[in-house]
Order: structure tokens, then C-alpha cells, then sequence
């Protein structure tokens, strides 16, 4: 089961249940794409007959600042670019849990894969219509928000050396070269994991916690996932030498983890620790290094689905 079943928001109508509405847009995503796009998801709104204001993001951190700084004022906001977008979105909302429409422009967007969402304004504007929406886990890692994916471990290697290299917007083929320079100096280093406050045994390498099926949009994880029962998975690999890291990854490719070296459990709150620092991310952002503690909110965001 992949998540709950979808409810409706409110009554059905040409603009649904929502008056006001917020369109946050990376003008960069997509190649270039996202301030159009966002220019087209404002007009339809307004022909929807729902009063929609347009903000076009001009740095990192704008997106959550300004979501932070309006709350309250509309009863529904758009993210137009990736997953960064839309994570700096459901983190300005807070504790609130105000739909978010979602037009993916980014690299890999992840969660619009995983919920099969549209990729083009008029799709966005028919979810609006419909207003029907779906609960989402979310979990605070180190202080900051996840919904995708938090790694420890070789992932986390090679998306430092994506920002290290990193000029301009990423692409699929930035991740590749930062993989295979990551490999050449990867050496694994034991961790400690407890998963709510009980110690896992035996030997861990490197760690997923996730509440997606389609990992940067190449592994896929397992599809039992829930999006909102309150748990993240949490793949555990159990050896972090090369080899292994390769035969995980050819079995992500082909859909069967976990499987190997990698076991699957879940878990609430999760909590890893290490004699020498390894590198996490936080869904795709490098975060430093450990220690790293993750716990799923109480509070789940909403996002309009088909």
C-alpha cells in the first residue's frame, strides 16, 4: 500500500474549496521553464476565480522565508521547480498542514514520480479543481526538514561532491561524475544506529531513511511504503565496501531491495553515531556529518494528487 486513500477538500466546484492562493516558482527549474510555467499556474488560478499572487524565488532559503512570513494569509500554495522548492515550501508552512499543489520542474522530483503528478500548468490547475489531496510524513533531521530521503553514508559522499563541484543548476549527469569521484576515495566507517531507542545489532555501513519508492528517480526502493503512517523505511547496509555498494545498486535499478546486503525495517525515530564523522544528506542537500537524529513529525503536510 502506498499511502492512505486520497480525500476531498471542501465541496466540488470550478475552483474548489480554495479563495486564496500562493504561487511559490523557482524561475530557473526546469532549464529555464519555471518562471513561465509559474506565469501560466497564476492565470489559471485566477481563472478558476481564485485570487492568486505570484513569487518568483531569488536564492536558496526564499521559498521558506517567504512562506513563513505569510502564513495565514492564503488557503492554498503552489510549488512551481524541484524537490528543494518544494521542501523549503513544507518547511516555511510549519505545523500547518495547508494543501500545496505541486508543478514539478526539477531534476529528479521525486515525489511528483512517486504520486504520478502532471508536469504541465493545465494539470496542476485540473488537481486544483478537483481538490483532492493526500497526507505526507514528514521528519525534522538535525533541525531540518525531510520528506524524501536523509542518507548516511556513500550517497551522502557523492552529493557533497555535487555541491563541491556545483556551477550552475544540477543535472542527472552531475551526479554521475560526483559517483565516480566519491568511489575513489570511499572507505566505509561502522555505525551505530538505534531505531526508537533499541540498538541494531550487528554490523551497519551506511543508512537510508525514506518515505519515497523512487530514489533520485534511478533506484527504486520498496513500493510498500505508506506515505503517512507515521514511520520512515529505514534500508540498513549491512556492508559498506564497494562490491556491495554495486550489487545494492544494480538490484535498486531492477526494483528489488531490499535484498543482499540491505535490510529494510521502520521506524519513528532513528538516531546514528559514528567513532569517525560520515557525511549525511538531507533529501539530496548535504548536511554534514554524523551524529545525525531523525524523528517524524506529528504534524503531515497535504498535497493535491490525480
Amino acid at each position: 500500500m502506498a499511502a492512505s486513500p486520497p480525500s476531498t477538500i471542501g465541496t466540488s466546484g470550478a475552483a474548489g474549496p480554495f479563495r486564496r492562493a500562493l504561487v511559490i516558482a523557482n524561475p530557473i527549474a526546469g532549464r529555464g521553464r519555471g518562471e513561465r510555467a509559474a506565469h501560466e499556474l497564476h492565470a489559471g488560478l485566477k481563472r478558476l476565480g481564485i485570487e492568486s499572487e505570484l513569487h518568483l524565488t531569488r536564492h536558496r532559503g526564499d521559498a521558506l522565508d517567504t512562506v513563513r512570513a505569510r502564513r495565514g494569509e492564503f488557503d492554498l500554495l503552489a510549488s512551481v521547480g524541484g524537490d528543494g522548492t518544494l521542501r523549503e515550501v513544507f518547511e516555511g508552512l510549519g505545523d500547518d498542514s495547508l494543501p500545496v499543489a505541486v508543478l514539478p520542474l526539477g531534476t529528479a522530483n521525486v515525489l511528483s514520480i512517486d504520486l504520478k503528478l502532471p508536469r504541465q500548468a493545465a494539470g496542476t490547475l485540473e488537481l486544483v479543481r478537483r481538490a483532492r489531496s493526500t497526507a505526507l510524513d514528514v521528519a525534522t533531521v538535525n533541525g531540518r526538514l525531510s520528506f524524501l530521503v536523509t542518507g548516511v553514508g556513500f550517497d551522502a559522499a557523492a552529493v557533497a561532491e555535487v555541491e563541491r563541484r556545483r556551477k550552475g543548476p544540477i543535472t542527472k549527469w552531475s551526479y554521475v561524475a560526483a559517483v565516480a569521484t566519491a568511489l575513489r576515495s570511499w572507505k566505509p566507517v561502522a555505525l551505530e544506529v538505534e531505531l526508537d531507542g533499541q540498538r541494531v545489532e550487528g554490523p551497519v555501513e551506511g543508512l537510508f531513511a525514506s518515505n519515497i519508492v523512487h530514489y533520485g528517480g534511478v533506484l527504486r526502493l520498496s513500493d510498500t511504503r505508506v506515505l503517512d503512517d507515521g514511520l520512515f523505511d529505514i534500508y540498513l547496509f549491512r556492508d559498506g565496501r564497494l562490491p556491495a555498494l554495486a550489487a545494492v545498486g544494480i538490484r535498486g535499478l531492477l526494483g528489488k531491495l531490499p535484498g543482499g546486503s540491505c535490510e529494510l525495517r521502520r521506524a519513528r525515530r532513528v538516531r546514528v553515531t559514528s567513532a569517525l564523522p560520515v557525511p549525511y544528506h538531507v533529501d539530496g542537500d548535504f548536511g554534514g556529518s554524523t551524529p545525525v537524529e531523525l524523528e517524524v513529525s506529528p504534524t503531515r503536510r497535504r498535497i493535491l494528487v490525480p
